[in-house]
């Protein structure tokens, strides 16, 4: 009987078998030929932009034709031979302005072989920013690490050596580039100076006199020239890599020229063509150009031969390429989808397109040939806690039957102080802190002892107490132990009635009252009264028993006048006389003087 397989692709092959459709047992470790090509279309390789077609693995050439063999030259063009690629590069040694982000050199799309660096380290940045102003490197204020930063249809490489080897830091991409970026400069001191060049390709200028010039066919440079406005003047606005470059005017026959006034300028302005277009796809904008031109001889004039001030205003004018390639253009992440430990960030993704009025978005489809961007990524911002045992297990509750014992556990971050225990939920469960404990069966009983033999009251109703504990029995040791053990036996009474002689009419009387005087003699006195055992008033009590009502005290001689050392120390002492609270020891002391002039003043009680 045959055994029933589930098969699974296998393409861990090479060279004319990558486009057989070969299949594995899953679990096992050979593989099958079912047919010896695969649908057409199928790709030769998981990842690979190669595709199989009748039975043929071919290439797509960079024009997206199968087969068509077709490379980009070293400008990026597609099946270019390099006769359209200039270097565009120079050095910009603008001093710089105020402290901050400051453009510095604009790069179009289709550019190649990047290179931008400081002359020499210095505490200024680069920084890269998109269309739109969006950050790629170095933005909204922060200073990202030296590494790899995907942006413009390439990769640019971000380095920031050490100091001490004495280069500053530098961008680096081999392009070409699908849209244009600009080059900023964060200030934070003088301009240290930056080379910069790039490769694009462009065709030659549009000249109103269209004489063809002979090609060159090695690269030609054009240089960018910043320079610093006069110290008096306010800083005129330009547009940070304006491209100026010597344009040859071929010689043509001139017509008779007209006389020229006296005092007239030797030369005139005359737009001789354009600037470069700054795209060299979509949508981009180009400056004219005027040359100083003799009026006799047609001829170029040094720019001083002409009125400066006649100069026409060579402003950008828009200019249009064919679309751009498409290009995926992501968004930003989201946060972190976890406060610590391993989560996830998020972002959108849009494949869009650069053309004559603009860019806009276009179906993913026209992106497919483009390597995907991630929409997700895994991000940690910092490690999460970790539960920690502090303690063994205490001894059980009980010395017999169960009980609980207990240990400190608690939730530590990587430095070992304790967090919350939320930083500890995402990882293994927390260990138990409390269980429980079984000492074995145990014995128990309630004790007591014989009633105490005196009634609390010596006349009428009072009670007896006795003590009552539990005892638990461990094999032959008996222990006094607490009375929740014994709480399933009914527990003796510790306290009962007790009745004692009748009680007679006695005499009762207050506490003495405070003495009238400190010195020279004074009066306490208290109430006396006779009551019945029932707390009510009665005459039948002796009267040789009665209690004095009345005493003397403070019988010594007062000071005749205060001295230095009695004085006040208390705000409050006039209150004090008028409470009449000298009498009181505390107040004497603390209002010396005050209550020494009233005693002055006061006349002996009467006995």
């Amino acid at each position: 009987m045959g055994q029933l397989y589930q098969w699974e692709p296998f393409t861990e092959v090479q060279g004319s078998q990558r486009c057989e459709l070969n299949c594995r047992p899953r679990g096992f470790r050979f593989y099958v030929r079912h047919t010896q090509k695969v649908q057409d279309g199928t790709l030769c390789q998981p990842g690979a932009l190669d595709i199989c077609v009748a039975g043929r693995c071919l290439s797509p050439g960079c024009d997206g034709i199968l087969g068509s063999g077709r490379h980009p030259d070293g400008c990026g063009v597609c099946g270019g031979d390099d006769s359209t690629c200039r270097l565009v590069s120079g050095n910009l040694t603008e001093r710089g302005g105020s402290l901050g982000y400051q453009k510095i050199l604009s790069i179009p799309a289709g550019a190649s072989r990047l290179q931008i660096a400081q002359l020499r380290p210095s505490s200024n940045y680069l920084a890269l920013r998109g269309p739109g102003g969006r950050s790629i490197i170095n933005g909204n204020w922060a200073v990202d690490p030296p590494g790899s930063y995907t942006a413009g249809g390439t990769v640019f490489r971000y380095n920031r050596p050490p100091r001490e080897e004495g280069a500053g830091e530098s961008l680096s991409a081999e392009g070409p580039t699908t849209q244009p970026v600009d080059v900023y400069m964060i200030f934070q001191e003088e301009n240290p100076g930056v080379f910069y060049q790039y490769v694009i390709s462009s065709p030659p200028p549009n000249l109103e006199n269209p004489t063809p010039e002979p090609r060159v066919p090695q690269l030609q440079p054009e240089i960018l020239r910043v320079e610093p406005p006069p110290a008096s003047a306010p800083r005129p606005a330009r547009t940070p890599g304006t491209l100026q470059r010597q344009v040859r005017i071929p010689q043509m026959p001139a017509p008779p020229p007209p006389r020229t006034p006296p005092g007239s300028p030797a030369g005139y302005w005359k737009r001789v063509g354009h600037s470069e277009c700054s795209a060299s796809c979509g949508k981009g904008v180009w400056r004219p150009i005027f040359l100083c031109i003799s009026r006799e001889s047609g001829e170029e004039l040094d720019e001083r031969s002409c009125a400066l001030g006649a100069r026409p205003p060579a402003s950008p004018e828009p200019c249009h390429g064919p679309p751009c390639p498409p290009y995926w253009e992501a968004g930003e992440w989201t946060s972190c989808s976890r406060s610590c430990g391993p989560g996830t960030q998020h972002r959108q993704l849009r494949c869009r397109q650069e053309f004559g009025g603009g860019g806009s978005s276009v179906p993913p489809e026209r992106c497919g040939h483009l390597p995907r961007p991630n929409i997700t990524q895994p991000c940690q911002l910092r490690l999460c806690g970790h539960w920690e045992v502090r303690s063994p297990w205490s001894q059980c509750s009980v010395r017999c039957g169960r009980g609980q014992r207990s240990r400190q556990v608690r939730c530590v971050g990587n430095n070992g102080d304790e967090v919350s225990e939320q930083e500890c939920a995402s990882g293994p469960p927390r260990p138990p802190s409390r269980e429980a404990c079984d000492m074995g069966p145990c014995t128990t009983a309630w004790f007591h002892s014989d009633w105490s033999s005196k009634c609390s009251s010596d006349c009428g109703s009072g009670t007896q107490r006795r003590d009552v504990i539990c005892v638990s029995k461990l094999g032959t040791e008996f222990n006094v132990t607490s009375p929740s053990n014994c709480s399933h036996l009914p527990r003796p009474p510790a306290l009962q009635p007790c009745q004692g002689q009748d009680c007679q009419d006695r005499w009762f009387s207050t506490p003495w009252s405070p003495c009238s005087r400190s010195c020279q003699g004074g009066v306490q006195t208290r109430e006396v009264q006779c009551l019945t055992a029932n707390q009510t008033l009665s005459i039948r009590c002796p009267l040789h028993l009665r209690p004095a009502r009345k005493r003397s005290c403070n019988s010594q001689p007062c000071s005749q006048r205060p001295d230095d050392q009695c004085k006040d120390n208390s705000p409050h002492c006039p209150l004090v006389v008028q409470a009449r609270l000298c009498v009181y020891p505390y107040y004497t002391a603390t209002c010396c003087r005050s209550c020494a002039h009233v005693l002055e003043r006061s006349p002996p009680e009467p006995a």
